[in-house]
């Protein structure tokens, strides 16, 4: 039964091909699923409320590696490189946060994410009831990945023995996904290969495989740890394949440091790769071989990774930056082009997850959808379907974005949330960041 139909001047399904679909229809099912989507003139007779929208319709953006709560550390540690940003800076900061900090945080940087167009991302982090609870108040989507992590100061939060248990009984008790709209969907977040033993990564392989859940874990990162793991393992994917990682469903965050073997494996394997552009340049950690990865077969979708090292939650910088840095990676101009740009933050980020319920307007998706503003300088000829494309992807992005939509209900109306109060979000999060300041 369809509740609602949206009409647009045009619309982006990030279906194959990246069609442009002019004076657009997409009616909403009561379950809040796309119902049917396509031009006016074909579309099935409707009695469903019709509110008619100005300007553009796309899917909504789907974030495929992402620490969200941590907006709540922006900006620390922010010129220095990798191991030495963790370890010095961010790991000790977190040792203070507590589950309200965690909330707050994360309540911030879904709004955050919304109003960019961002309406599902794939968090690894802690305290996960309050990162659920945060998701679940604000409207958004995730893939909840809690962290499990065998390093100095960690086991505060118990052994990673614990922490992989605590993931399966969730998941048993609620399945994979749970939540009105199936908006939360529960994997497993092993850090790395470098702060977890072999043996706890069969493990946590094993018990991912026995339900069919995620694994995200942050690979071949930086230089350093590719070199420890290299020499005793072969590669970091060779590790991961041993210890059967690369057998089930492996979202690999980074990827920066592969060799061509690596590459294959991966292809081989049918792992994906959630590529973050701005935060491996910030922290110098290198730039990931995307082009490589894409040639070979690999599933590849965009993460901005957390907002204290990539500071932003702009998937659309992270598609300029991707596209940007494959084209002087290649020396092509058309490595990657904005269609491609678009679907690695839709369609394909989906794909990445494994998931063919998001990340595209199709009948029998969930409706998240993002209303765009084209009354924008940013677009010189919406008419013209090219540049319609081009402008959005390198020129308009997260300032055009207006209304979003999750799983049907409207989450953002012209750029406020609908659910919580956003100044009050975003004042928590600053007395959190003060009193962390303060302590260190």
């Amino acid at each position: 039964m369809t509740a609602a139909r949206l009409t647009a001047p045009v619309a982006l399904t990030c279906g194959a091909g990246c069609p442009v679909v002019r004076d657009a229809v997409v009616d909403v099912r009561a379950d809040g699923r796309i119902g049917w989507v396509g031009p006016r003139a074909q579309a099935p007779a409707s009695t469903a409320p019709v509110r008619a929208l100005p300007g553009l319709l796309i899917p909504g953006l789907v974030n495929t590696h992402c620490h969200t709560p941590m907006t709540v550390l922006r900006g620390m540690g922010g010129d220095l490189p990798l191991m030495q940003w963790l370890t010095g800076v961010m790991w000790p900061a977190e040792a203070r946060l507590t589950g309200d900090d965690v909330r707050a945080g994360m309540t911030s940087g879904c709004i955050e994410l919304l109003r960019t167009g961002c309406t599902t991302s794939t968090e690894m982090y802690f305290f996960t009831d309050a990162v659920i609870e945060a998701v679940l108040a604000v409207g958004t989507r995730a893939v909840v990945t809690p962290g499990i992590i065998d390093a100095p100061g960690w086991d505060r939060l118990g052994t990673w023995e614990q922490m992989r248990d605590d993931v399966s009984a969730r998941i048993d008790a609620d399945g994979l996904r749970h939540g009105p709209g199936e908006r939360i969907e529960l994997g497993y977040g092993p850090h790395a290969a470098y702060t977890l033993p072999a043996p706890a990564l069969a493990s946590v392989a094993e018990h991912a495989a026995h339900r069919g859940a995620l694994v995200h874990i942050h690979v071949a990162e930086s230089a350093q740890e590719d070199a420890q793991i290299r020499a005793e393992h072969g590669s970091v994917p060779a590790l991961l394949d041993a210890s059967g990682l690369l057998g089930g469903r492996l979202l690999a965050a980074h990827g920066v440091h592969l060799s061509d073997d690596d590459v294959t494996l991966l292809a081989r394997r049918g792992a994906a790769v959630a590529h973050c552009p701005g935060s491996n340049g910030k922290l110098a950690a290198g730039i990931a071989r995307v082009s490589a990865l894409r040639a070979a077969g690999v599933r590849v979708g965009l993460g901005t990774d957390g907002p204290a090292s990539g500071d932003d939650l702009d998937l659309w910088h992270q598609a300029r930056l991707a596209g940007l840095l494959a084209r002087l990676g290649t020396d092509d101009a058309a490595a990657l082009t904005a269609a491609d740009l678009l679907l690695l933050a839709t369609r394909d980020g989906a794909e990445a997850l494994g998931r063919d319920d998001i990340g595209a307007l199709e009948t029998g998706r969930w409706a998240d959808l993002v209303h765009i503003d084209l009354d924008d300088p940013a677009f010189l000829d919406p008419d013209d379907d090219a540049q319609l494309l081009s402008n959005l992807v390198w020129a308009g992005g997260a300032r055009a974005v207006r209304d979003v939509w999750v799983a049907g209900e409207q989450v953002l109306d012209a750029r406020l949330p609908t659910r919580v109060d956003a100044p009050a979000a975003f004042a928590a999060t600053r007395a959190v960041a003060r009193r962390l300041h303060a302590q260190a």
